[in-house]
């Protein structure tokens, strides 16, 4: 069983930061990859940010210069720090993790619950 959790969302003015956190536990190895959606009303889900265990990562075009993704190994956690926040930031974000297939496993992607970002004033 594999959990996903999601953390830090809330209301923020524009120009301000947040942080989210993800934490995963469970069956979670070999990982490939660990990142952060977003969604707003209306549109599709997009890619914000990934982290690969190799040590990339890779940003949506909207977001470099403002988002960091970040992660600690030891404690399965992935971070995104989120500065010079702007009202079209506004969306539920979602965790994802990416878990490579093996000999003993098929793998998969799972999904936190979400955590709501409003960027308002």
């Amino acid at each position: 069983q594999v959990h996903v959790v999601e953390s830090g969302g809330g209301l923020v003015q524009p120009g301000g930061s947040l942080r989210l956190s993800c934490v995963v536990s469970g069956s979670i190895f070999p990982i490939n990859a660990m990142g952060w959606y977003r969604q707003s009303p209306g549109k599709e889900r997009e890619l914000v940010a990934a982290h690969t265990s190799c040590g990339s990562t890779n940003y949506a075009e909207a977001v470099k210069g403002r988002f960091t993704i970040s992660r600690d190994y030891a404690k399965n956690t992935v971070y995104l720090q989120m500065n010079s926040l702007k009202p079209e930031d506004t969306a539920v974000y979602y965790c994802n993790l990416d878990i490579s297939a093996t000999t003993l496993s098929s793998g998969g992607s799972y999904w936190g619950q979400g955590t709501q970002v409003t960027v308002s004033s």
